[in-house]
């Protein structure tokens, strides 16, 4: 029986507790009232949206402490306390986890026609996932929910998401490979967490960042680790389910899966392998940066050769989270703290490219290549709400991308010339399959015998992109996910603010010099 070892605030426990209601409401209404259920489910979400703003006027950015903690005992012969809180770096995921979820809810609102009811709450619950994912500080609950969440977005909710409201006939395949990818490599994980709980008697956060591991030991569990990790990122060679689940996902599950699932890895390893394993990290940062570098021009070299619209930007977070990856391993504040930075645009560019990929779909159900062209003529809007998030995803300055890419850059430089330079390098062949997707649906001559039927994206997808009105107040859903591309570009430094603490006492932890 869980028991209170400690009292905070209740602010993240409302923050928990929202989408759990908003679940489990819709189960006591019929199927028949989908209009109704499909409302609670975006009022649950905007509720749970509106509440990071407080706790990030609440939040101190001058102490790298986990703040609004709060613990209860879970296990207590076995010391396994559940244990949440909130830093610098797990702020922006909480709040990018809020952000999404609304979008996606109604990105569905009229093109799910079956299993109305099941869509709202799978998503719902998700989120929960995410949330609690992000604010967790144990070790073996991070790993719980972490794997319960790649179920329910790669088998029970992926498998759920991709298996049942997928669009096409490989959607099943896409699902157990999905699966057996997240599944096999989180079994050493799951093997190692006994192997701390041994040594230390508990698995709470706090008490694992002053215990001291062997040299030996923290390779073991450092291996075991980023055998985890490294397929949530994914790094090459085991990100072959990505693309996969991209295509065969509808598009409110391309967005949420590009959004936050793909944060998992790089955020279990600046969470626990950097502070926990430090030598084990700095003595494997070799074995990081020849895979990255290697995903980065691999990535973006097939990335060209794509005729899916998806496939296309499916292939581009590959490329931008390993770079992230050699951020985090330079072992440098510049490359972390910028690491931080692309992650949190990750989460807004190419959910926001799934959105536009996902209006053509709903109007020619076909996302090949070949089949559009001359967009700018016959629907001119979203050419122009696509080119945003076009200059983003190729880094273009003044956007949210260029700022962490380039601090990455710095970072990389400092410890290997080589490795930035193939960065960069990557940078540049990013630039060029974003513009030749852009140019390729977007230029061109039109092509009736293909496409009959042109319309500008409607008030509902346009609310996608811009501040939408609910009940007469104006709510910036996304903030909108124009506004904050530009916003994060234009003017970063609210957003280092915030994360400089945290990521000074990692540096320094990690004894990073």
């Amino acid at each position: 029986m869980l028991e209170h070892i400690s009292y905070s605030d209740l602010n993240l426990r409302f923050l928990l507790l929202c989408p759990v209601l908003g679940s489990i409401t819709p189960l006591f209404i019929p199927n028949s009232r989908i209009r109704l259920i499909r409302w609670i489910g975006l009022c649950a979400s905007l509720i749970t949206f509106l509440y990071p703003p407080v706790l990030r006027i609440q939040f101190d950015p001058s102490t790298a402490k986990s703040q609004f903690v709060e613990r209860l005992r879970w296990l207590p012969y076995e010391n396994i306390h559940y244990s949440i809180g909130i830093d610098g770096v797990s702020l922006f995921f909480v709040i990018l986890t809020t952000l999404l979820i609304p979008i996606c809810i109604s990105v569905g609102w009229s093109s799910i026609r079956h299993f109305g009811k099941e869509y709202i709450i799978a998503f719902l619950i998700r989120e929960f996932l995410m949330i609690a994912v992000s604010c967790m500080l144990d070790p073996l609950l991070f790993y719980v929910l972490s794997e319960s969440q790649f179920r329910f977005g790669a088998t029970p909710y992926s498998t759920i998401i991709i298996g049942v409201w997928g669009s096409r006939q490989r959607k099943i395949k896409a699902a157990y490979q999905f699966f057996l990818y997240t599944s096999l490599g989180s079994v050493f994980m799951l093997l190692a967490i006994p192997l701390i709980l041994l040594q230390t008697g508990t698995t709470d956060l706090l008490i694992l960042l002053t215990t001291s591991f062997s040299e030996r030991r923290q390779m073991i569990l450092w291996i075991a680790s980023f055998a985890s990790f490294a397929v949530k990122v994914p790094m090459v060679p085991v990100h072959i389910w990505l693309p996969e689940a991209h295509v065969e996902a509808p598009t409110a599950g391309s967005v949420i899966l590009a959004g936050i699932p793909l944060k998992l890895g790089t955020h279990g390893f600046l969470r626990f392998s950097i502070p926990m394993f430090p030598e084990a990290t700095l003595c494997s940062t070799p074995f990081i940066y020849t895979p990255s570098a290697i995903a980065i021009i691999y990535t973006s070299s097939t990335t060209s050769r794509q005729i899916d619209l998806k496939k296309i930007i499916a292939y581009s977070p590959v490329a931008h989270m390993n770079l992230v990856t050699i951020g985090m391993s330079s072992r440098a504040a510049a490359g972390i703290g910028g690491s931080i930075l692309p992650m949190s645009s990750h989460g807004l560019v190419p959910p926001a490219l799934f959105l536009c990929v996902g209006v053509l779909y709903d109007r020619h159900k076909t996302r090949l290549a070949r089949y559009y062209g001359g967009l700018v003529s016959t629907m001119p809007n979203l050419p122009t709400i696509s080119f945003s998030s076009t200059l983003a995803n190729m880094s273009s300055p003044g956007t949210s991308s260029f700022i962490g890419e380039f601090s990455i850059s710095v970072g990389a430089f400092q410890r290997n010339s080589l490795v930035a330079t193939l960065a960069a390098l990557g940078m540049i062949l990013g630039a060029a399959y974003s513009l030749f997707l852009y140019n390729r649906v977007v230029s061109g001559n039109c092509k009736p015998y293909f496409l009959h039927q042109f319309s500008d994206p409607n008030g509902r997808e346009v609310s996608f992109f811009i501040p939408f009105i609910v009940g007469g107040a104006t709510v910036r859903l996304i903030a909108s996910l124009l506004t904050l591309l530009v916003r994060m570009g234009v003017h970063p430094k609210v957003f280092p603010d915030c994360m400089h603490t945290s990521v000074g006492n990692l540096v320094q932890h990690g004894q990073f010099h």
